[in-house]
């Protein structure tokens, strides 16, 4: 590619991101430019709109435009698939020092991780049998589960609801994919969510020593958290949230 056609390009997609403020290329017909212009754009506000439909019922119309044209003009796409679309928004909402919304960065991950957890390729876990018993058996938590940890009360949000200031305590939730493909949220306590993320960890342990460590991790009495901790873990395998550890010919 020769430099001068390089520089055209160049100057072509700085002009199709921010035309208010860069000049078109010389000798290209206004009106294509515009088409031009019109379907770049309105292409990533249908796409970002159908990925974060919070969001956009939230803001108003000019709002949501400035939005979308300041990610449009300062991101760059690492990837060129249109499902990480969404993905590389809210990475780039996350590293913005100022929105239009003070909780926008973590309502827009809160809807993308529907998004993430219907296009999961990963299996789900089995059935509990009978047999299991989570205090004595080693633990994994299904792949399909994600416990999420935010500042904001996320799934309260909406046009109805804007809040100015964040709570004094985080909202812990639990994302998990059913077996007929439905996404369901529900609220986990501070210790359910501290026990999910310590199953990301290396290793495979038992209920009990999980129980455990959460005791000592809190400064709690392992004995007096051991009745609602056993009934944590049979709720959680009853849903299949977590299970028994595959072993290492099964994944």
């Amino acid at each position: 590619m020769s430099d001068l056609l390089r520089d055209q390009q160049f100057a072509l997609t700085r002009h199709l991101r921010d035309p208010a403020h860069e000049p078109s290329p010389p000798d290209l017909e206004p009106r294509r430019l515009q088409i031009y212009r019109d379907l770049l754009f309105n292409n990533l506000q249908a796409l970002l709109g159908s990925s974060f439909p919070v969001l956009l019922q939230m803001l108003d119309g000019a709002e949501w435009q400035a939005l979308c044209r300041r990610y449009f003009i300062e991101h760059r796409c690492a990837s060129p698939l249109f499902t990480e679309v969404a993905a590389e928004f809210v990475q780039w909402l996350q590293r913005q020092d100022t929105l239009p919304r003070p909780f926008l960065a973590e309502l827009a991950h809160y809807e993308w991780v529907e998004l993430a957890l219907q296009s999961q390729d990963a299996l789900p876990l089995e059935p509990p049998r009978p047999d299991i018993d989570a205090w004595r058996c080693l633990l994994q938590r299904s792949p399909l589960a994600w416990p999420l940890a935010y500042q904001w009360p996320v799934q309260q949000i909406g046009a109805a609801f804007q809040p100015v200031d964040p709570p004094p305590e985080p909202t812990f939730l639990l994302a998990r994919r059913l077996a007929d493909g439905r996404i369901v949220f529900s609220q986990l306590s501070p210790l359910a969510w501290q026990l999910l993320i310590q199953m990301e960890a290396p290793g495979h342990r038992s209920g009990a020593a999980h129980l455990a460590q959460l005791a000592e991790a809190n400064g709690l009495d392992p004995a007096g958290l051991e009745p609602a901790g056993r009934a944590l873990l049979a709720q959680l395998l009853a849903t299949s949230v977590i299970g028994p550890a595959r072993s290492p010919t099964h994944g």
